[in-house]
């Protein structure tokens, strides 16, 4: 009886060579199959958390005086004092976070790839959007727009070029002529409202891509994320309402850190 061989609908996967046969070091190799990637995505994520979670506690500063978070940003700058030249090591922090959220972007977009291969048929499992379906269904959406929202923080409030009143070394005066301007005040709402949101299933996602998965801790794992999520919506958003009402408004008063005000304005005389 003749008999047929049935080829696996899914060919095995096959550890990439490098040149001459030989295999690729084992980072690399690890890399580049789905764990390794949900790894990386895990850690640099929790990498992620930890710098936001941080940023928006040295931001409440700002309810502390104009001295206290001027004091805050120059001491950032001059992290370890004469041990290092200034700037040094926030320039090793910015760099390793800039890899981290490089890492993060390249992992989640390969893992998408293969997620698209492996299940080509529109398919829902069980278990998908396990922590919440709208949260993760609009994880892509979310990511670009914290990206965008990024992009535009950085060059509004680090480099300036986005903000005509900006005044390098005094941040206090920095965010309050920021967020000022209602548009960019509603872009910071909008985009930590979406950053929420990738937060939440994000710090949900984590315990699972390190494979922390038991049913057991599902609930705790929720409730982190649930809370994780709305104290940074909660911090970062209060930051522009804050503006917007006149319970924080631009400071000229002498500081430790003297920094010029507008000579025109609202808020261009001294008080």
């Amino acid at each position: 009886m003749a008999t047929t061989t049935r080829r696996s609908a899914v060919e095995p996967i096959k550890a990439r060579r490098t040149r001459e046969g030989e295999a690729a070091p084992w980072p690399v190799a690890f890399y580049r199959s789905a764990v390794g990637k949900k790894w990386v995505m895990a850690v640099t994520g929790i990498m992620l958390m930890g710098f936001v979670l941080t940023h928006m506690i040295g931001n409440v500063k700002l309810y502390l005086s104009r001295e206290e978070i001027n004091l805050y940003g120059e001491a950032l700058r001059d992290i370890p004092g004469h041990l290092l030249p200034r700037t040094v090591f926030l320039w090793t922090i910015r760099l390793g976070l800039i890899a981290a959220f490089g890492l993060h972007m390249h992992s989640a977009f390969s893992l998408t790839v293969l997620n698209r291969k492996a299940r080509p048929v529109t398919y829902q499992s069980p278990r998908d959007y396990v922590a919440a379906s709208f949260a993760a269904r609009t994880m892509r959406v979310t990511g670009i727009i914290v990206i965008l929202y990024l992009i535009f923080h950085l060059l509004d409030l680090t480099a300036g070029t986005a903000n005509p009143d900006f005044v390098r070394g005094d941040p206090y005066n920095n965010l309050v002529r920021s967020f000022e301007r209602p548009l960019v005040a509603i872009a910071y709402i909008v985009a930590n409202l979406a950053l929420g949101v990738h937060l939440f299933h994000g710090a949900w996602s984590i315990f699972q891509s390190l494979g922390i998965n038991n049913p057991r801790y599902n609930l705790a794992r929720k409730r982190f994320a649930q809370g994780f999520a709305a104290i940074i919506v909660i911090g970062n958003v209060s930051f522009p309402l804050a503006v917007i009402t006149g319970v924080v408004d631009q400071a000229c008063e002498g500081t430790a850190i003297e920094s010029p005000c507008p000579a025109s304005g609202a808020f261009g005389e001294e008080n």
